[in-house]
């Protein structure tokens, strides 16, 4: 049977006999030549077919690519790293090393950054980029220093191609860079192998920073300390519960904002009082205490006219309305949307604005990004101008 003949392509010839017996196995031949990618197919007057077969060497060596992929060692990762919220902020005291130790249930949420991870040649030095003005990608930046501990704890001469997408806002009380640091130590972590256990990686996070170690939880964690002492928690919110954050263009530095602190006049409820009444009750106003509140306001007053403002524009619409955090984010739990005067308003149309839920991670797997992503600005102006460090 003839074939129509389209223009010559160079192809692989693969020739295979096949015998009707099941007692034997094919005998196969290569050939690589020109062919036709239409081919004859004939049948002869004895017991064996000779079948002649033509294959795209293109998607014959992505097949064996992929083959070998599988049994590669692991050299490339994407992973999303969620930011987090205070659900509430207690501010006990303060500690002779000039930090402060504190009671609070931190929260993973659904806004978050995106990173990839892949293996670099170089032995010497990491490669970060990132799709923002602004953010460091040298030493400065905290993905950077996870991953120059992860080398000093283990020993490991692996280096790597970093590149951000950046979507969480700095100086906002969210963790966002300290969220990128947990997320480089895990998936360093990954690319080595898996070295060391994930409480391990937990613990030496905290010579970097104190928000770290709460994202190697599943997600909702009752913290203290510095913010080290992690208590993992079931999650006491539903994942369907939305949120809206709304963070003026203005960042809220921490230092500063601790600079500000009076502990005489800080909420006198006990934070475990606070816990027992969220995991039995859920969210409320009465439960979303943040003791650094008061001298955030006073670093930037606009923050405390936005969380007035969104109290009362929202009618009852919000189970509670806090700052999460040193700030400048305000948290809205109850609704996805904003206040009307947010869009209205010319004092907010640079905002920040994302809606958000509540989420958490499976043992031994990393954070999963969810299925949209909902940050957006009231304006048309670029969403993430970050003038400031991780």
């Amino acid at each position: 049977m003839a074939t129509a003949s389209p223009p010559l392509i160079s192809s692989l010839n693969f020739t295979c006999y096949t015998s009707f017996r099941t007692t034997s196995l094919p005998t196969c031949s290569f050939s690589p030549k020109l062919l036709r990618p239409l081919v004859s197919f004939s049948v002869k007057a004895s017991s064996r077919k000779q079948v002649e077969i033509v294959f795209d060497p293109d998607e014959r060596l992505n097949k064996i690519g992929d083959d070998v992929d599988k049994e590669a060692p692991l050299s490339r990762l994407k992973l999303f790293s969620p930011c987090k919220i205070n659900v509430f902020l207690r501010i006990t005291g303060k500690r002779e090393d000039g930090f402060h130790d504190l009671a609070s249930l931190f929260h993973v949420i659904s806004l978050g950054d995106t990173i990839k991870f892949s293996l670099s040649p170089s032995k010497s030095k990491d490669r970060l980029s990132t799709n923002v003005s602004g953010v460091p990608v040298d030493a400065r930046n905290l993905i950077i220093k996870a991953l120059n501990l992860y080398r000093k704890k283990t020993g490991s001469n692996k280096f790597f191609w970093i590149h951000l997408d950046k979507k969480v806002p700095t100086g906002a009380g969210l963790g966002g860079g300290s969220s990128n640091a947990a997320t480089a130590l895990w998936a360093a972590n990954q690319l080595n192998g898996g070295l060391v256990s994930e409480k391990e990686l937990q613990d030496w996070s905290s010579e970097i920073g104190s928000d770290i170690p709460f994202f190697f939880s599943h997600g909702a964690a009752y913290c203290t300390g510095r913010g080290e002492i992690v208590q993992d928690l079931p999650s006491p919110f539903p994942f369907d519960l939305p949120m809206v954050l709304i963070k003026p263009r203005e960042a809220c530095s921490t230092a500063e904002v601790y600079k500000r602190l009076r502990l005489d006049q800080t909420s006198n409820v006990d934070p475990l009082t606070l816990l027992e009444n969220v995991t039995n009750n859920g969210v409320s106003q009465s439960i979303c205490v943040n003791d650094l509140e008061p001298p955030a306001f006073q670093v930037l007053p606009s923050i405390k006219r936005l969380k007035q403002r969104v109290i009362a524009s929202g009618r009852g619409e919000y189970d509670a309305v806090f700052m999460s955090g040193s700030g400048s984010t305000i948290v809205g739990i109850g609704s996805p949307d904003p206040p009307q005067f947010i869009y209205d308003d010319e004092e907010y149309k640079n905002v920040f604005l994302s809606e958000a839920n509540f989420m958490t991670r499976e043992a031994n797997e990393w954070y999963k990004e969810p299925a949209s992503a909902n940050a957006t600005t009231s304006s048309s102006e670029s969403r993430l101008d970050i003038p400031n460090e991780m």
